[in-house]
C-alpha cells in the first residue's frame, strides 16, 4: 500500500492551559476526502489549524508527503502543498473578487490552478470578478474562498465548515463541485456539522468528540446510530 498523502499521529493541541485536542490521529491517501464531523468545541477547527500550521505542534505529530512537518510555520506549509479554506472564508473586503484570488497564487507553487480555471469552475465568480469581495452573497465569497486556496496549487485541501450559514441550494451546488477536485489528484478534509454531506462527500469518516476521536471508518459502513453516540457522546 502507498503512504498516506498526510499522517497526523497522536496530535494534543493547547491554547494556553487548555487542551482542545488528545491524542488525535488521522490520515489522508492522495486524491481521497475525508470528513471530520462533531459538535460545536468538538477540536475539529483546532485540528485544521494544526495541519495548516497555525497551531505549533510536535515535529513529528504531522507528516506530509513523506516529511515531518508539524513544526513548520503556516506559509512553509501553504508552500509544501496545503491550502486551507477558513471558516468564515476571511476574504479581503478592501480588495476585488480577482484581487482576492491572485493573492492565493502569490506562493508560486506549479499546477493545473489559474484564474482561467477557477473561473470556469465558479462561473459566478467570473462574472463578479471586479467587484469587491463583499458585494458577494454568502456562497459566492464561499466558492471566492476555495479559488484563493486552489490557486495555490495544493496537494491537500483543508475546508473548514464549507456549508455554515449558506442555504441548502448553495451547498449542495459547491458541494457538487469537490467531485472534479478528487478527479485531479486532490485530497480533502472537510470539516463539517451538517452529517449528510459529510458522509456523502467523504469516503472516510472521523468524529471529534471533546477533542477525541469517538469514531472512525468507511463512511459508507457507519451506521446513523453509531454516528450520533460518537457525536453527542452518549
Amino acid at each position: 500500500m502507498p503512504e498516506p498523502l498526510l499522517t497526523v499521529h497522536a496530535l494534543d493541541a493547547h491554547y494556553g492551559d487548555f487542551q482542545a485536542l488528545f491524542g488525535v490521529s488521522i490520515s489522508v491517501s492522495s486524491g481521497q476526502a475525508i470528513a471530520v464531523i462533531g459538535a460545536n468545541g468538538a477540536g475539529k477547527s483546532t485540528l485544521l489549524k494544526s495541519i495548516a500550521g497555525l497551531m505549533g505542534s510536535r515535529r513529528d505529530a504531522i507528516t506530509f508527503d513523506g516529511a515531518p512537518s508539524g513544526d513548520l510555520p503556516a506559509h512553509a506549509v501553504a508552500r509544501r502543498g496545503i491550502a486551507l479554506v477558513p471558516e468564515g472564508r476571511r476574504l479581503f473586503p478592501s480588495l476585488t473578487v480577482e484581487e482576492n484570488l491572485l493573492i492565493g497564487g502569490q506562493g508560486g507553487r506549479p499546477g493545473p490552478w489559474s484564474l482561467a480555471r477557477i473561473y470556469e469552475l465558479f462561473p459566478a465568480l467570473a462574472e463578479r470578478r471586479h467587484m469587491p469581495s463583499t458585494a458577494l452573497s454568502g456562497g459566492q465569497q464561499q466558492m471566492a474562498a476555495i479559488g484563493r486556496a486552489l490557486m495555490s496549487n495544493p496537494k491537500l485541501l483543508l475546508c473548514d465548515e464549507v456549508s455554515l450559514g449558506l442555504a441548502p441550494i448553495v451547498v449542495r451546488e459547491i458541494y457538487a463541485r469537490l467531485p472534479s477536485l478528487l478527479a485531479e489528484g486532490l485530497s480533502l478534509i472537510i470539516v463539517e456539522q451538517d452529517i449528510v454531506q459529510a458522509l456523502k462527500a467523504a469516503s472516510h469518516v472521523y468524529c471529534l468528540q471533546e477533542g477525541r476521536v469517538a469514531l472512525e471508518g468507511a463512511a459508507a459502513g457507519l451506521t446513523r446510530e453509531a454516528i450520533s453516540a460518537a457525536y453527542f457522546g452518549v
